[in-house]
């Protein structure tokens, strides 16, 4: 029978090392395959939703008001009044709170 000549048993360093390295490669490879897919999976989602999504326009602008009366240009008078001192700030308060009932 031949000699033979080196470890019996459990492996050495460098044979833990490498089969560590083989191991920690195989997992790197399968956990990338498995995002990969992920995000494969997840934009042909994202594509279909979109393709099947219906487009609607945006509403209209509210109409408006029926008296004629320009809110936000009549508020803006009332602004300034009040910050050139013409209007207290009861006044102020009372006449915004008619413009907006």
């Amino acid at each position: 029978m031949p000699l033979r000549r080196g470890r019996i048993g459990r492996p050495g360093l460098l044979g833990t090392v490498a089969r560590t390295a083989v191991i920690s490669g195989t997992a790197t490879a399968t956990s990338n395959a498995v995002n990969n897919r992920g995000r494969r999976r997840a934009a042909e989602q994202q594509a279909y939703a979109e393709q099947q999504a219906p487009v609607y326009a945006p509403p209209p602008p509210p109409p408006a008001p029926s008296g004629g009366v320009d809110v936000v240009a009549e508020l803006t008078k009332l602004s300034e009044l009040h910050q050139a001192g013409a209007l207290s700030d009861a006044e102020f308060a009372a006449a915004k709170t008619k413009l907006l009932s």
